[in-house]
């Protein structure tokens, strides 16, 4: 332990007296709720709390200044089985590469699919017969640079887009995070990460407009005009996310990670969670974690994902000397409502 490890130590303390209080009034207030959905099968198993050790490109969703704690090159393909029951999917794809040897750059785009809804008007409420299906869409740019091993930082523009019919609302989101190791193997680490700061996103388009006939007709004669419905503005959901993981070593490559994470929601009540991660010779590793709800208990307005989760990787050599992987996540995680979450995700690591 050094001097710059208690200084962060006390910055990460001293943060968190400021942001202990969450804003359970304003539940439900703010919009883009797909920018706090999770795709990526390691960090869901440990429901999104591993914002000290979270590392590649499943990064750009966590805390980005782990990006840049890759090899060389990683690519990730990742599908969810959303709120089981609902038909509803987020499929997502990253990409993140070094950049020098300290620095890396990444991309991620993420889409969500509602399936086919159908089509009702006021004169036919049982539907007429077409579907449409919304198109909710994210693109993300970030980079990460650690320095000297030990601090990494980075930051992320998110661009956030969604539609439906002639109704289309867009923003862009920034996200930005440090991570901090210590000790002979890096068995501490320690996280900070700030996501989904924006301005207010707005819906506007042709559908929000309507014919009615003129209120008062000059000279007899009747006509129709158009009329604009101002749709309210919402806020992006941001939060701040604070961790800490510790990993006991067995041998040289089994280790045991306990971690702990607290997350301040701007717009909902602030949750807290502590989940355990075993790997076993860099090859298969598991996982599971608790999230709980601070404040009242009040069922009606509880976060979504509140309670176990759980997930494992299996890491596949496609190279002599394992300097290439095929890693497979799978997690599960409980929802409030529904029948859980699933994620399956792909990696490949170079």
């Amino acid at each position: 332990m050094n001097n710059k490890f208690y200084t962060i130590a006390a910055l990460l303390l001293l943060s968190a007296f400021h942001v202990i209080a969450g804003n359970p009034d304003r539940q439900g207030q703010a919009g883009a709720a797909e920018l706090l959905m999770n795709p990526w099968g390691r960090s869901a198993g440990l429901h999104s709390m591993s914002t000290s050790s979270v590392m590649g490109v499943e990064a750009m969703r966590i805390n980005i200044a782990g990006l840049s704690r890759i090899k060389k090159l990683e690519i990730g393909i990742s599908n969810n089985r959303l709120f089981s029951g609902t038909g509803m999917n987020l499929n997502s794809f990253g990409l993140g590469f070094k950049m020098g040897k300290s620095g890396a750059f990444g991309v991620e785009f993420a889409s969500l699919d509602f399936g086919q809804i159908p089509v009702t008007t006021v004169n036919q409420p049982a539907g007429t017969g077409g579907f449409f299906s919304p198109s909710f869409f994210q693109l993300g740019l970030g980079y990460s640079f650690t320095y000297a091993n030990k601090i990494s930082v980075g930051m992320l523009m998110r661009l956030v887009s969604e539609s439906i019919q002639d109704v289309t609302a867009s923003g862009v989101a920034i996200d930005a995070g440090v991570q901090y190791v210590a000790g002979p193997k890096d068995n501490f680490k320690l996280g900070i990460a700030l996501r989904n700061v924006g301005s207010p996103m707005v819906f506007g388009g042709e559908g929000l407009s309507t014919k009615r006939g003129n209120p008062d007709p000059a000279g007899g004669v009747t006509y129709e005009l158009t009329y604009d419905a101002r749709a309210a503005s919402f806020e992006l959901p941001s939060m701040l996310n604070m961790g800490v993981s510790y990993d006991f070593y067995f041998g040289s490559d089994n280790y045991l990670r306990g971690l702990a994470n607290f997350t301040s929601n701007a717009f909902s009540r602030d949750q807290v969670g502590a989940g355990l991660e075993f790997s076993f010779q860099n090859l298969v590793a598991l996982r599971a974690a608790y999230k709980y709800d601070l404040g009242k208990t009040d069922v009606e307005t509880k976060n979504v994902y509140t309670g176990l989760s759980a997930g494992a990787s299996v890491e596949v050599p496609i190279s002599k000397g394992g300097a290439n992987n095929l890693g497979i996540d799978y997690a599960y995680r409980t929802t409030n409502p529904f029948k859980g979450t699933h994620n399956l995700t792909l990696r490949f690591s170079f």
